[in-house]
Parts: structure tokens; sequence; C-alpha cells
């Protein structure tokens, strides 16, 4: 019988990392779910949706090490940076010698930068394009073959990708890429029932990301992220919203309102709009 796993890049910290833990949590219930059914009399079916193993993919080796004390799910530890292309011939060989059948792909790396065009690097807006749209196709692109019925692809994108933002260019225009990618991704793999989840959140307060975007010659052009999501809750609503085949999961209430007024008003009138936010 194949291994049962799930793949999450990004786990050494922030969502990705999150995932790791909740998805733990969940193959915890259904252990005992199944513990339970094995002492009735007349037991129903198990659940065939518990996971053998989970691969965490991220550069920080020893963030992903420290896993291991913290979940009851067996972790594989794949320490590679995704900017480099010799990660995903790595990634490849592992999967075509063990064959696994993964159940959750979630593609979590990915970072930004804040600043204009001239504060942030030629360095720093390629490893974007590349961690943030490369690197998530080229890790779908390798794992679906390893997917079947009923596994579920979370491809995390932002609500940065909703419209153009200025002083933030390169990672919501890499975002828009990867919402779009997923969109059209999902509606090809009905038929095979993988399902694709974009998951769009609003700042994350509690993770790397802000302090990360911040580090530039100029961050102030973004002075405050009010109304700031938690870990913990964008990833529980993530999950369920994967689970239950939606195509976009916008976890919390600015960013579903976001999605639903970038459907209905121009771009120009919503940089406008950014442009009075982001000085509050």
């Amino acid at each position: 019988m194949k291994k049962k796993i799930a793949i999450i890049t990004g786990a050494s910290s922030g969502l990705g990392r999150e995932f790791v833990r909740q998805l733990d949590k969940k193959m915890e219930v259904l252990r005992k779910k199944n513990a339970a059914e094995k002492l009735k009399e007349n037991p129903k079916e198990k659940s065939n949706d518990i996971l053998d193993e989970m691969w965490v993919i991220a550069r920080r080796e020893d963030r992903l090490t420290e896993l291991r004390s913290q979940i009851s799910t067996t972790l594989r530890v794949i320490p590679l940076d995704l900017t480099q292309k010799e990660s995903f011939q790595a990634i490849h060989t592992r999967l075509k010698e063990e064959q696994p059948d993964v159940r959750y792909l979630i593609n979590a790396a990915g970072f930004g930068k804040i600043g204009s065009w001239k504060d942030i690097s030629i360095e720093d807006c390629d490893d974007m394009i590349d961690l943030n749209c490369r690197a998530a196709v080229d890790m779908t692109q390798l794992v679906l073959p390893f997917m079947s019925r009923g596994a579920n692809v979370l491809e995390l994108c932002s609500t940065a990708g909703f419209q153009p933002f200025p002083y933030l260019n390169i990672y919501s225009a890499s975002k828009a890429f990867l919402y779009r990618y997923s969109r059209a991704l999902r509606v090809e793999l009905l038929g095979e029932g993988i399902h694709v989840t974009a998951v769009c959140p609003y700042w994350v307060k509690d993770t790397e990301f802000i302090g990360t975007a911040q580090n530039t010659d100029n961050s102030t052009y973004i002075r405050h992220f009010p109304l700031s999501s938690r870990e913990k809750n964008v990833v529980r609503h993530a999950l369920m919203d994967s689970e239950l085949g939606l195509p976009v999961s916008t976890p919390g209430l600015v960013c579903t309102v976001h999605r639903i007024a970038a459907k209905f008003i121009p771009s120009e009138v919503m940089m406008g709009i950014w442009a009075f936010l982001r000085r509050i």
C-alpha cells in the first residue's frame, strides 16, 4: 500500500509551520476515531485519510527539526532552498523512488518586500518571483502525478493578488499570478477529483512576513497593519475551505470584503483607496 503523505513548503515558520501543526491535530483526531471504532462489535469503515508522514521543506533545517518534538505524525525534514532549481530535481527523485500517495500539497513558501521600485534590489525582485511563482508552479507540477481523487492542493496566495498595490508591486503581482494559476488549475483537475484552493489572507500579524517585508531601504510607505489576522485562524479556515472543495479561501472579514470589492471597483479607484489607507 502506498504511503499517504502531505508536503508543506515554507514549513520552518509562519503559516507553513502552522499548517503542519493543524494537520497533525487533524490526524490525531482521526487516529482516535479509528481506535474507538476497533473497540465496537460492529465497527464502521476506518478512515483512509490518515497521513503516514509529512514532508516539510524549507531552508532552515534546525527550524524544521524543532517541529518533530511538537507533533505526533512522522516528519520527513527536507532542507532545500526553493529559489534554486536543483532543489526540484532532489524532490522529484524522492517522489519517483518512494511513489507516495500525496493527500495534501501546501505551497506556503513565499515572501514580500515593501518599498518603491528603487528601494528593492533586483535580487529581491527575482527571489520574490522565483519563490512566489515559479517554485509554487514547479512543486505543483512535480507533485500532481502522485496525487489521486480526494487530494487537496492549497496555494498560499494573498488578498494582495486581487488588485495592483503600489509600493508592494512585485509581491502583489506575484500573488495575482498564483491566484489566477490556482483558479484555472482547479477547473482542469475537477474531473480527477483533486481540489485546488487559492488561500488569500490579509496581513497576518504573528508571522515573520511583516518584519521581512519592512526590511528594505524605505518601508515607511505602509505605516500600520490594522485588523491583521492571526496564523491559527488563517490556517483553520484554509483547511476547512479546502476540505469543502472551495476554489478560494478568504479567511477573514477584510479579505472577504476586499475580494468582493475588487470585482466591481476599477483598479485605479482601488489604488486610490489604498493610497489613503496605507497612510493611516
